[in-house]
């Protein structure tokens, strides 16, 4: 009874706290106060998942095919259409059949998604499972009891057991897992190339880092482009810091924070792999290999130098190469990309790159709708079941031949759907949380098929942030200064406007605003995080 007032207590104080909810498309919420301080055939959908999540609990009895009654299920999610399905829907009664469930779905508007968290939190009850980003009010329902730690249960899945631990790492709160993400492209990076250049000059993507220097020199002195004059260069960069945090993991720096040989946790800065990586940003400027002005380029026209034929490499999110491919399709259009994309070149520590979140909101099961281990293991095993490829078919593209057909392994969208079809289906993706084995998808162009293919193979190379599930105290204080202190530094030593000595002080300087007791309070949750 304490706790349950305790957490009471909390949640009525948290309730005018505004959150910050990703939508459909968008990537995990970021907090700012975080260590990280800166996502077959199936028209058999109704029948029983042939995964038996182990444990579930669902019910003995004394025959083995004998199946317990439906449990209810109560579901708070963010809807973003107008027309929503209910329990007429065909397709919703598919999901109640196949996971063997009596739901309720909360459709919520995503508008005033966080508005409603925020009263649910305040009042105590809960649903059953609600979707939810790692926001400060969250977090401190997280660690007042209002949410089951399913971190040793993840294993007994066959679905769940799949997630990556990169981003169960990006999810967790002091160390603990309190619900199963919804899943993003966690390796979305990638390194695009001006094809037509690459050709011109005989080149092939770069493999190593040498190789890399090599392109944006020929592509800055070579004349790939042919037309005799001296007006192109290797890459282009915005304000936008991205390419350089991207660049720098080449090198060895961590991401963000990392361990040095006490076991304890460093900024990136302070690291020599981090020097290491400034030495070539600085050289690549100095050779005018770079945009002069990249320190003040609107993100916003960051592709144009790119599509005019002014840049030819960009480092950034590998599925920019189709929107920059389309661009200049528009303006010359040709049978062929007018781009490649690749995984990053290998560095002197080996092949790494920087992940993103790899999660857009988290599905958590309350306490107070689900009180004992065994109903857990059923709710674990309904959401286990939402990871099958039938379930992700069902609430991604709807019934197949009613909402879309099967051709040649791809999905086809019935052309002109009736919006009474629509309905059926709308929102019920918010369900998803895309882990396990993947499902058939639309046809890919060749272009997306080379994103697809370096997504999935920097899977194995990204680098987390152990720093990631913390939440800092002195950053929510400080941390846009010490962020500014680095953040110029780093511009100041690309354009040679400091030296090595220069960008010592200002790590001094960082300390002494607070940085030292960040990275303290910071080890003081790693230890904490590590021991439990």
């Amino acid at each position: 009874m304490k706790g349950k007032r305790s957490f009471k207590i909390v949640a009525l104080l948290i309730i005018a706290v505004m959150l910050t909810l990703a939508a459909c498309s968008g990537g995990g919420s970021n907090n700012n106060n975080s260590g990280g301080s800166t996502g077959n055939n199936s028209s058999n959908t109704g029948g029983q998942s042939s995964n038996n999540s182990g444990n579930s609990g669902s019910g003995s009895g004394n025959k083995a095919e004998e199946k317990p009654a439906p449990m209810k299920i109560s579901i708070m999610i963010p809807s973003f259409s107008t027309e929503l399905p209910d329990k007429s829907s065909p397709v919703w009664q598919r999901l109640e059949e196949y996971t063997n469930t009596d739901l309720e779905i909360l459709f919520t508007p995503n508008s005033s998604y966080e508005d409603k968290l925020n009263i649910t939190l305040a009042s105590g009850d809960l649903p059953t499972i609600m979707n939810v980003a790692k926001t400060p009010s969250v977090i401190s329902a997280a660690r007042n009891g209002a949410f089951w730690d399913i971190t040793d249960y993840l294993k007994d899945y066959p679905n769940l057991s799949q997630a990556h631990p990169v981003v169960l790492n990006n999810t967790s709160i002091d160390g603990r897992i309190y619900g199963v993400y919804r899943a993003r492209t966690l390796g979305r990076m990638g390194v695009t190339y001006n094809k037509v250049w690459l050709d011109n000059l005989g080149l092939q993507p770069a493999k190593t880092i040498d190789e890399f220097y090599n392109i944006l020199r020929a592509f800055t002195y070579d004349d790939p482009d042919g037309n005799g004059k001296n007006d192109t260069y290797g890459i282009v960069v915005s304000k936008y810091t991205g390419p350089w945090d991207i660049m720098q993991i080449w090198f060895g720096a961590p991401n963000k924070w990392g361990e040095n040989e006490n076991g304890e946790l460093i900024p990136d800065f302070m690291t020599p792999e981090y020097r290491e990586a400034l030495k070539f940003f600085r050289k690549i400027y100095s050779e005018g290999l770079v945009n002069e002005d990249f320190a003040v380029m609107d993100s916003a026209a960051w592709n144009t130098p790119f599509v005019n034929g002014q840049a030819g490499v960009f480092v950034d999110v590998a599925d920019n190469a189709r929107r920059l491919n389309n661009s200049m399709q528009e303006a010359a259009p040709r049978d062929e990309s007018y781009t490649i994309v690749t995984q990053a070149p290998v560095g002197p520590k080996g092949h790494r790159d920087m992940p993103t979140s790899g999660w857009s909101g988290m599905l958590v099961i309350s306490k107070t709708k689900v009180k004992t281990e065994e109903e857990l293991r059923r709710v674990l095993d309904f959401l286990d079941k939402l990871n099958d490829v039938e379930m992700k078919l069902l609430l991604g593209y709807g019934i197949e031949g009613r909402h879309y057909d099967m051709v040649d392994g791809y999905v086809v969208p019935k052309e002109d759907l009736d919006p009474a079809l629509g309905k059926e289906r709308n929102d019920l993706n918010q369900l998803l949380m895309f882990i396990g084995e993947q499902e058939p998808g639309y046809a890919p162009t060749p272009i997306n098929a080379q994103i697809a293919e370096v997504q999935k193979a920097n899977e194995a190379i990204v680098v987390g942030n152990p720093a990631e599930p913390f939440v800092s105290e002195v950053y929510a204080q400080v941390g846009q200064q010490l962020e500014n202190i680095i953040g110029d530094a780093r511009i100041q030593y690309i354009v040679g406007q400091i030296d090595d000595a220069g960008f010592d002080a200002a790590i001094e300087l960082w300390k002494k605003t607070g940085g030292d007791d960040y990275i303290r309070e910071i080890n003081e949750l790693y230890k904490a995080a590590k021991g439990k």
